[in-house]
């Protein structure tokens, strides 16, 4: 059975790019247009669709009105030109938020999370085994977003320096700034390209992209020094991934 989804945005050419990025996974299949608020919670409450691709700001009903409006519960990828509703929309427990203009990568991977979570959450393990070949090396994140404050900032992964844990946090070095997420290490691990984001001990991972040395000891330990002057001890867990890259 394909997966229904319905695509909601006031501007056409915002519609048809979607369309052309949904067309990529051919077991999905769109079931509806809409460019009003109105227009889509009746559709969305008659075809039920397990995905729904909202815009946030649109005439009359936005897109948080029509999610309050809704008597079906489907997935939600919100695809809107303003970031600083991010945190509302996961409040309402979106799937995904991605910014206009939206990029063919990073729509995929949203797409895969919600086909994994309606997969394990309806139990379907055909569809789930197929949403992994979807999956490639390219789509780990390239943005991620941080709270600080009231506000959400969209941080580009490249500018991660490392990341420590701090107890069931992650204080995450940046480099123009400093975070702190309320996601473990290891979950943040799995959004970041192992190819640039290295585990050099159980509480801290660095970018190798600012890695200036590693210094080796006279018992066999390492520590990685980073071009910003912070060092880390490499556990012997993780040293034979630094080993690997010893050419």
């Amino acid at each position: 059975m394909k997966t229904s989804c319905i695509i909601v945005d006031d501007e056409k050419l915002a519609r048809d790019l979607l369309r052309e990025y949904i067309e990529l996974f051919p077991e999905m299949e769109i079931v509806a247009e809409c460019s009003k608020g109105s227009e889509a919670v009746e559709e969305i409450n008659k075809r039920k669709p397990d995905i729904i691709f909202l815009d946030v700001q649109m005439p009359g009903m936005n897109g948080f009105d029509v999610l309050d409006e809704l008597d079906h519960d489907p997935y939600v990828i919100f695809t809107t030109a303003y970031d600083k509703y991010a945190i509302k929309a996961f409040e309402k427990n979106a799937v995904d938020y991605l910014l206009k203009p939206l990029d063919e990568e990073r729509f995929k991977l949203a797409v895969n999370r919600a086909m994994k979570r309606k997969s394990m959450e309806q139990g379907d393990i055909g569809e789930l085994l197929r949403t992994f070949k979807h999956e490639d090396k390219e789509s780990y994140e390239s943005h991620i977003f941080v709270q600080k404050s009231e506000k959400l900032f969209n941080l580009p992964v490249e500018e991660i320096i490392f990341l420590e844990a701090s107890g069931d946090y992650t204080v995450i070095n940046a480099k123009n700034d400093q975070f702190v997420s309320s996601l473990g290490i290891g979950k943040l691990e799995e959004l970041l390209d192992p190819e640039t984001f290295i585990r050099v001990h159980r509480s801290t991972i660095v970018n190798i992209n600012f890695l200036k040395e590693i210094e080796r000891h006279f018992n066999g330990g390492m520590v990685v020094k980073m071009q910003n002057g912070k060092s880390f001890p490499v556990s012997r867990t993780y040293a034979k991934e630094i080993r690997k890259r010893v050419v």
